[in-house]
């Protein structure tokens, strides 16, 4: 120790210090999450999946989604899928509860809260055949009509049976999707399925309506549970209704797979996306003036005399009262499954709207849009399907059970 100056000493004590110092963060590291501060409600938010309609309705739109159909495998009948919605109503009331699934869960989910999770499950056209059960199938579900914009793939559309996941967590979200397709086991076969997304909660700064891949704000003029004839449009009545019993308080889901064209959108100018849409890009104010949230004003004219909303804007076009008051409930994902040969992006929305009638809802405003919406050179409708959502089950019951058991 003689030997060594106090700068020499002070430095190798330094050195040293150093190395201890980066070992113990490595173990303070280590130790740290017990201590961590606890995180956002994000993960510990959770949607009962009892109750009087079937949650994945009128919540809030979530980050993640998966939409999957299947069709009963051959053989299957009403007894094998009394038996499949009883499991899959089991499973999704666990997983919504933040529980694991059955005792082979696959623990994907197992450090996560129930991160707003709901599963709801639907019946396709083709499941009344399949089941015997022609006679209880909903006038409300027949096929849809072509729409000159289709470009449907039909292995992609349709099928008997039709179940939609969200959550705000990847993980909790592919977590269930596992689950419900491991528990079809024998019953049913996958026949399409497709994966969403979403802004996650919490990404901005206050609520704000969610933008789509276009950048611009989707679902501004969607009705809203505190209007006093929201349940009329979206929900089937539990009496005074031509549908039959087992659908009181139940829904039409329209699913479809709309392509965006984003390489042709993203060439206009931002003023040009305007006009095609009616509406600011920027706040999704109506290009008459004010808020998002400010009625539009279908008459104003500029000075040369040209209305300020085109006669084929998107927004003017989709208005309730411009069709006979159709109006739907729209929860959408985007999604976005890579590029093709020439590189151009396969994205767009995974379009799904809820009402009490399809006919009265989606049709008349799809048909009105295939006439002349401005949008439509910048979009293609690849799949589609239509599905009876019945209302939701109660304590003991599994989805559906009205109609299986009835």
């Amino acid at each position: 120790m003689e030997g060594l100056s106090r700068r020499k000493l002070l430095s190798t004590a330094g050195a040293t210090g150093l190395v201890l110092g980066a070992a113990g963060g490595a173990v303070g590291y280590a130790a740290r999450p017990a201590e961590a501060t606890p995180l956002t409600s994000v993960g510990t938010d959770e949607v009962m999946f009892h109750g009087k309609h079937q949650p994945g309705i009128t919540q809030g739109l979530q980050a993640r989604g998966h939409l999957i159909a299947f069709d009963l495998a051959a053989g299957a009948g009403r007894k094998e899928a009394a038996a499949l919605l009883r499991r899959w109503s089991q499973t999704a009331r666990r997983l919504m509860a933040g529980e694991a699934a059955t005792q082979d869960d696959t623990d994907v989910a197992r450090d996560a809260g129930p991160s707003s999770l709901t599963v709801t499950f639907g019946f396709g056209h083709s499941f009344f055949a399949r089941t015997g059960l022609e006679k209880q199938r909903p006038a409300s579900l027949d096929p849809l009509p072509d729409f000159s914009s289709d470009h449907l793939d039909k292995k992609r559309s349709d099928g008997d049976l039709w179940v939609q996941i969200g959550a705000d967590d990847a993980l909790v979200a592919f977590h269930a999707l596992r689950a419900i397709q491991k528990d079809a086991g024998g019953a049913a076969r996958i026949r399409w399925q497709m994966n969403g997304f979403n802004r996650t909660p919490g990404a901005t700064s206050q609520p704000m309506t969610a933008r789509n891949l276009m950048g611009q704000m989707d679902g501004t003029r969607n009705p809203k549970p505190s209007e006093s004839d929201f349940d009329q449009r979206i929900f089937v009545p539990s009496s005074g209704s031509s549908d039959p019993s087992w659908m009181a308080d139940g829904s039409y889901a329209v699913v479809r797979r709309i392509r965006m064209l984003l390489d042709d959108w993203e060439k206009l100018s931002v003023t040009a996306q305007e006009d095609v849409i009616g509406r600011r890009k920027s706040d999704g104010a109506a290009l008459s003036g004010g808020t998002e949230t400010t009625d539009m004003d279908l008459e104003k004219a500029d000075a040369k005399g040209n209305l300020v909303v085109p006669i084929n804007a998107h927004a003017r076009i989709t208005r309730p009262d411009q069709n006979g008051g159709a109006a739907m409930l729209r929860r959408p994902f985007s999604y976005h499954d890579g590029f093709d040969g020439d590189g151009v992006p396969d994205a767009g929305l995974l379009f799904v709207c809820w009402q009490a009638d399809p006919l009265r809802g989606f049709v008349p405003v799809q048909r009105k849009l295939d006439r002349g919406d401005a949008l439509s050179r910048f979009i293609r409708h690849e799949s589609s399907g239509l599905f009876a959502v019945p209302g939701g089950a109660a304590e003991g019951e599994y989805v559906g059970q009205g109609l299986l058991e009835g």
